[in-house]
């Protein structure tokens, strides 16, 4: 079975975190999972990396970029949406 996009951005945050993905539910803030702000610029990173996409560079200013971390399933989302514009 091919990995989602949420599964990987999951796998990602929980690397970051030292969690299992198993812990990381949809609603968690990027504080909840413990990832402070070098974490979140490590997780972008990585998702850049592993999705061949390109993060705004001030994804922490999500009124700014478009790019929304406050949450678990808005980072997915996010990522979604790169994906999508960056392939279209």
């Amino acid at each position: 079975m091919s990995e989602t996009v949420r599964d990987r951005v999951i796998a990602i945050l929980a690397e970051q975190a030292v969690l299992e993905p198993s812990d990381v539910e949809p609603q968690h803030s990027l504080a909840d999972l413990g990832i402070d702000s070098l974490g979140l610029v490590e997780s972008i990173f990585a998702i850049e990396e592993a999705f061949d996409i390109s993060v705004p560079f001030n994804a922490n200013a999500p009124q700014e970029s478009g790019f929304d971390v406050s949450s678990v399933d808005a980072i997915v989302a996010a990522v979604e949406r790169l994906i999508a514009e960056q392939k279209g």
